[in-house]
C-alpha cells in the first residue's frame, strides 16, 4: 500500500476510471493529490477544438482555471466524506509537464492515470500524455488503459447465432 498517490484528471470520465485504482493501492491514511493540467493554446487552433485567437487567449484561461478547480474539488469532496485526504491542485500548462512536476513537488510514491488509447495519426497530432509521463520517469506510474463501454450492437455481434 502507498502513502501518497496523483491522479491527473481531465475532466473526462475515462480519466475518474484511475481513482478506483489509486484508492485500491492507496492505504487508508493516505494522501490522494488530483491535478487538472488547464492548456489553452496561445495561436489559433483550427479542426479540432473551437479555434482560439490570442485576443481571446486571457479571457479563455480566466475561464477554464477556475472551472478546473472547481471539478477537482467536486470530486476531492465525494472522496473527503468517505474519509480520505485529497489535495487538489490546477494549473496552466503542458499536460504531461504538469504532471510530472507536480509528481515532484508533491513528492508523490506513484501517478495512477488512464490512457484515452488514441492511435496512428490522433496519437501523432495531440501526442500521448501517458507516454511522456512515462518517459520521464518521476516515479512508477500506473497505466490504466481506455476500455470503450460496450454498446447494444457490440453485444449483440458477440452473440453466437442459434443453431449455429
Amino acid at each position: 500500500m502507498l502513502k501518497h498517490v496523483l491522479v491527473p484528471l481531465d475532466g473526462s470520465q475515462l480519466a475518474e476510471e484511475a481513482l478506483n485504482h489509486a484508492l485500491s493501492i492507496l492505504e487508508p491514511t493516505g494522501r490522494l493529490t488530483l491535478i487538472s493540467a488547464v492548456e489553452v493554446p496561445d495561436v489559433p487552433v483550427y479542426g479540432y477544438y473551437p479555434p482560439v485567437t490570442i485576443p481571446d487567449y486571457e479571457t479563455t484561461k480566466n475561464d477554464l482555471l477556475p472551472y478546473a478547480k472547481h471539478y477537482l474539488e467536486g470530486i476531492a469532496d465525494k472522496l473527503m466524506k468517505q474519509g480520505y485526504t485529497v489535495v487538489t491542485e490546477a494549473t496552466l500548462g503542458d499536460p504531461a509537464d504538469v504532471i510530472v512536476k507536480l509528481a515532484e513537488k508533491h513528492q508523490v510514491e506513484a501517478i495512477v492515470m488512464s490512457t484515452h488509447g488514441r492511435s496512428g495519426i490522433n496519437r501523432w497530432l495531440f501526442g500521448s500524455v501517458t507516454n511522456k509521463v512515462l518517459n520521464a520517469k518521476p516515479c512508477p506510474v500506473y497505466v490504466i488503459p481506455s476500455r470503450e463501454p460496450k454498446t447494444k450492437e457490440t453485444k449483440e455481434q458477440g452473440k453466437v447465432p442459434a443453431g449455429a
